[in-house]
């Protein structure tokens, strides 16, 4: 088949390399345009643009896709079927429409649980025990097209959104491979969606990351760690500046009043107390990274700084 690819980062590498290496076309790659990163603001093109770029396939970087340049350039390219992965557009019914076999996606999760945008870190905020992949038929409703197939994968205590992220992309791509014969050949039996299971993932904003120690429990704040890794990060304040968590523990039979910091000696590493209504509890903070600086142990940082420990943390 000749497939017109749409995805924009990390995520959507695996899924474009596994139809590059495939017996199948890739006749052009639709990805956002570059934006400008790093204190200098230079601009940054997509991960996905450079692996196009580096097998010779044109590149397009519209602002819309569904504008009426955009979609002449779609059909100049008579692909059979497009593929999205990540590419953080919403595609009108002209574009879903030329294709002569439609629009599939790779979605990251277990389709309805999770529309939107970032569905890893909501499986690990909720403290979902698995999450995965999805081959859906693409509509007008976000995320609510017709299954084609899904892939399990289990989600680790150790797991943040950095090392899920590229578990569920392999998965993703490996299925998506899977699917794309049965479906060209026809009909593969779909699989509507219930709505009414269906859960919503918003994209991820920089306030998402800060920690209320008096509201979020022990177990709340360890799975908002592991969720926001690598963005926004879960962050606290102290001196007016953020301090960021990036590694903890749920303590068990531990009591501190929310936000306090306490540490049995020099070598140990930091507990920062929580509450959730009358419910005391604690984490053990194990990395964490200073504004300004680089990642560091804990207990170094404490050491760094004695006056710390007693106190409270907003």
């Amino acid at each position: 088949m000749h497939i017109v690819f749409m995805g924009s980062p990390e995520f959507a590498l695996p899924s474009l390399q596994a139809l590059i290496d495939s017996e199948h076309t890739v006749v052009g790659v639709f990805t956002q345009p570059d934006k400008p990163t790093g204190r200098g603001r230079k601009l940054a093109p997509p991960p996905v643009k450079a692996l196009a770029e580096s097998h010779n396939i044109p590149v397009f970087q519209p602002r819309s896709i569904s504008s009426p340049r955009s979609v002449e350039q779609l059909r100049e390219l008579q692909p059979d079927i497009g593929v999205i992965a990540a590419y953080g557009q919403i595609l009108k019914q002209p574009v879903l429409d030329l294709p002569r076999l439609g629009v599939l996606n790779v979605h990251a999760s277990l389709l309805p649980r999770w529309r939107g945008a970032a569905p890893i870190p909501a499986a690990i905020l909720a403290g979902d025990t698995e999450t995965g992949a999805t081959i859906m038929q693409v509509v007008l409703a976000l995320d609510a097209g017709p299954m084609l197939a899904t892939k399990r994968v289990p989600i680790d205590d150790s797991d943040t959104t950095a090392t899920l992220t590229p578990k569920v992309a392999e998965a993703g791509a490996a299925l998506l491979l899977e699917t794309l014969p049965a479906y060209e050949r026809g009909p593969l039996s779909a699989v509507e969606q219930d709505d009414a299971l269906s859960t919503y993932a918003p994209q991820l904003e920089k306030s998402d990351g800060r920690i209320d120690w008096a509201a979020e429990s022990a177990d709340q704040i360890w799975r908002k760690v592991r969720a926001y890794n690598p963005w926004p990060m879960a962050y606290t304040t102290i001196d007016g500046q953020p301090l960021r968590i990036l590694e903890c523990l749920p303590l068990e039979d531990v009591s501190l009043p929310a936000g306090r910091v306490a540490a049995r000696n020099a070598s140990d590493d930091p507990r920062i107390g929580c509450r959730v209504g009358a419910t005391p509890g604690a984490i053990g903070v194990i990395t964490l990274q200073p504004s300004g600086r680089a990642a560091m142990p804990a207990d170094a940082y404490v050491r760094g700084r004695r006056d710390l420990i007693g106190a409270t943390l907003e």
